[in-house]
């Protein structure tokens, strides 16, 4: 029996959703119930503009997700080979995650800078490889796929151009589901799901677009990002003795928007809305969507490299299905189970997955 569409609109919590489910699928979940509970007091106190040790820790903290030195070979090799023995080569164990996930049903999550394409100076510039594409298009063959990424859905389709995947921008709080049939989702007008719970804060974000790209003016390097429902600062071509200047010009902003957090990346500050949403609901979302949220037997896999990934990792955990994949060179404290040092190695990885499945089907029909 074919459903309704369905529209649920929340104007209390600042929350809207549109889904089209298909006739098979359960009906997506509810909305996020409010902000995060933040009072306009700690956030002023969070972003006082003339409080330099709370400029200082930023900056520290700044250096800690984007890190530009190395640490003495010694002790960096030792933490590394303590750090991997955590979280070992998702390639090296490769059989035992195969294991694993016998007899369940594989769900890819993939963010996309860093870990489908190399971080590169300019984010406008940050392309795929025309081998990623072909690996990520045979992979969504095989099983249902995400992209999960703080970038604008729209431009990071652009960069993909894989029409049969599910998208989730904004940190998740942009989603659409695949305009391109395939075996997950035969039927592709039923499939188009839109989620967006921040719709109410777009005047907001495009009001501190307007500023942040005035205020960091006099900041070489520094580049603002409209994501439609978050900003990025970019600070990768800054200077490391301009990094408190920015900080200060980006805080000097957000002072006079409580409803605005700021969090960090990789030589990235992100203004998102405090509404209870990552990308971790985005991932819940997404398997409810598909109707795998209750099963016992899927196996969702998230590769990503970022802090807002770790959002994801942690779900995975809490849920006690599928795993995280963190893409990254250097230790870090995390919640992934295994990973991956840079794009080329999780594209090995994507295309061992496809591999394994193609001989499995094989293996199934002759049976």
């Amino acid at each position: 029996m074919t459903q309704q569409n369905v529209v649920v609109s929340d104007t209390k919590s600042g929350v809207s959703l549109t889904v089209f489910p298909t006739p098979a699928q359960k009906k997506p979940p509810a909305a996020p119930g409010g902000y995060i509970s933040i009072s306009r007091r700690r956030v002023l106190k969070n972003l006082e503009i003339n409080g330099d040790q709370r400029i200082n820790a930023w900056v520290e903290s700044m250096r800690a997700s984007s890190p530009t030195h190395l640490k003495s070979a010694p002790s960096f090799s030792q933490e590394q080979n303590s750090w991997i023995l955590h979280h070992p080569s998702a390639l090296d164990m490769f059989d035992q995650i195969i294991d694993a996930s016998k007899g369940k049903q594989i769900v890819m999550f993939l963010d996309y800078d860093g870990t489908l394409s190399p971080i590169v100076e300019d984010p406008d510039r940050a392309f795929m490889s025309h081998s990623m594409r072909k690996t990520v298009k045979k992979l969504a063959r095989c099983f249902p796929t995400a992209i999960v990424t703080g970038r604008c859905k729209d431009k990071v389709y652009n960069f993909v151009q894989l029409a049969e995947l599910y998208y989730a921008g904004s940190h998740g709080m942009d989603i659409k589901g695949p305009t391109r049939s395939s075996k997950y989702n035969k039927d592709s007008k039923a499939e188009a799901i839109l989620f967006q719970p921040a719709s109410d804060f777009l005047p907001m974000i495009d009001e501190v677009y307007q500023q942040l790209v005035e205020k960091t003016k006099s900041t070489p390097g520094a580049m603002v990002e409209n994501n439609k429902f978050c900003l990025s600062v970019h600070f990768r071509c800054v200077d490391e003795k301009k990094w408190s200047d920015l900080a200060r010009q980006v805080k000097s902003v957000l002072k006079d928007y409580p409803k605005l957090r700021l969090t960090q990346g990789r030589k990235v500050l992100e203004i998102r809305p405090t509404i209870k949403w990552d990308k971790g609901k985005a991932l819940e979302f997404l398997l409810e969507s598909l109707g795998l949220a209750n099963c016992s037997d899927v196996f969702p896999v998230y590769i990503g490299d970022d802090r807002s990934d770790e959002d994801a990792f942690k779900k995975l955990r809490d849920r006690g299905q599928g795993f995280g994949i963190l893409v990254s060179k250097f230790p870090k404290d995390t919640s992934a189970s295994y990973s991956l040092q840079e794009p080329n190695e999780v594209m090995s990885f994507l295309q061992r997955l496809v591999e394994w499945k193609h001989m499995s089907q094989r293996a199934r029909s002759r049976v």
